[in-house]
C-alpha cells in the first residue's frame, strides 16, 4: 500500500505542478522568472518551516546539511534556471516533451549508480508515456524556431537535475522525513533566486502588484512549492524515483487543461488520446503482472 500512495502523490504531485504553469504563465508578462522562483520557493519555505519546526519529524543531522543544501540548489536554482533558458530558445510543446524524458532518465541514470534495476515493464511503461505526452503535444511539436535544438537540449539538462535529485535525495528523506528535508533543500534554492533578483533588480515591478498578480504568486508558493515538492519528497520516501519521474509526464496534460479552462486554449482529440495513453504506461510501470503463489515464492522481487 505504501508503493501505491507514493505513486499517487507523485501524480497529485505533478498535476499541481503542471496547473502551476498556468500561475507562471500569468506572471511571466509583469516580473521575470528570477522573481517568479523566488516567488515560489520563498513563500513556499515560509509555509513548509513551521511544520518543519514543529518536532513531529527530526530535523536533518548537521552531516546532512551540506548534502541536502547541494541538492537544494541542484533542483530548486539550476532546475528552474535551465527550464526559463530552456524556455527562451523553444516552444512550450517541445520544452515539455523534453521534460517527459525525466522518467527515461532517472531509469537509466538509477540502474547505473545501483539504486533500481531495469526492467522491462518499467522501460515499456515509460515509452508509453512518452509516446502519450508526444500525441498530446502534437499540434505544438509541428513547428520550432531556429536554434530550438539548444532549448531542448537545456530541457533535458533541467531533467538530468531534476533525475539525480529523486535518485540522490530518497536516503536523506528516509532519515528526516519529506517536510524537514524539502525545507532545508527548498530554502538553499531560494536563497539563490532571491540573491541574484535583488541584484538584477527583479522585483521592481512588485510595486504595481494588484490583487490577481498577488493572488497568482501565493498560488505558486503554497501549492506549486510547498505542496508540490512535499508530495514529491513524501513519493520518493516510499516508492522508486522512476516511479516517482514517471508522473512528470501528467505536468503538460495538466497545463493544456488548465490553458483550455482559463485561457480559452481548444482541447483537441490528439490531447484527449494523450491523456490515456500516459495514464496507461504509468500503471504499467507501477505496477506488477499477477503471478501465481508458487511463481511468487520462486521469484526474486525486481521492482
Amino acid at each position: 500500500m505504501g508503493e501505491t500512495w507514493g505513486v499517487l502523490a507523485a501524480v497529485l504531485s505533478s498535476t499541481l505542478g503542471g496547473t502551476s504553469i498556468g500561475a507562471t504563465r500569468f506572471l511571466v508578462g509583469t516580473i521575470d522568472p528570477l522573481a517568479i522562483g523566488s516567488f515560489r520557493f520563498g513563500i513556499g519555505v515560509l509555509l513548509l518551516l513551521p511544520l518543519a519546526l514543529s518536532g513531529l519529524r527530526n530535523w536533518p543531522p548537521r552531516r546532512d546539511w551540506p548534502a541536502v543544501a547541494g541538492l537544494g540548489l541542484l533542483f530548486f536554482a539550476a532546475f528552474p534556471i535551465l527550464f526559463n533558458a530552456s524556455l527562451m530558445s523553444t516552444t512550450a510543446a517541445r520544452g515539455a516533451l523534453a521534460l517527459s524524458t525525466l522518467p527515461l532518465l532517472t531509469m537509466v541514470v538509477g540502474a547505473a549508480l545501483g539504486s533500481e534495476p531495469l526492467t522491462a515493464r518499467k522501460t515499456t511503461g515509460v515509452l508509453i508515456t512518452i509516446l502519450g505526452v508526444s500525441m498530446a503535444l502534437l499540434s505544438g511539436l509541428a513547428t520550432a524556431p531556429p536554434g530550438a535544438w539548444r532549448g531542448d537540449l537545456l530541457m533535458v539538462a533541467a531533467a538530468l537535475c531534476m533525475a539525480l535529485y529523486s535518485i540522490w535525495s530518497k536516503p536523506f528523506i528516509r532519515r528526516s522525513g519529506p517536510i524537514p528535508f524539502t525545507t532545508l533543500a527548498m530554502a538553499a534554492g531560494a536563497v539563490v533566486l532571491i540573491s541574484a533578483s535583488l541584484v538584477h533588480g527583479s522585483f521592481t515591478p512588485v510595486a504595481d502588484f494588484g490583487p490577481p498578480q498577488w493572488f497568482g504568486a501565493i498560488y505558486l508558493g503554497a501549492f506549486g512549492a510547498a505542496l508540490t515538492f512535499y508530495l514529491w519528497a513524501f513519493a520518493l520516501e516510499r516508492t522508486t524515483p522512476t516511479r516517482v519521474a514517471i508522473s512528470v509526464t501528467v505536468n503538460p496534460i495538466a497545463a493544456s487543461l488548465v490553458g483550455a479552462v482559463l485561457l480559452g486554449e481548444p482541447l483537441r482529440w490528439n490531447l484527449m488520446a494523450g491523456i490515456v495513453t500516459v495514464f496507461v504506461g504509468i500503471w504499467i510501470a507501477t505496477t506488477q503482472p499477477r503471478v501465481t503463489r508458487s511463481e511468487a515464492v520462486a521469484a526474486p522481487d525486481v521492482r
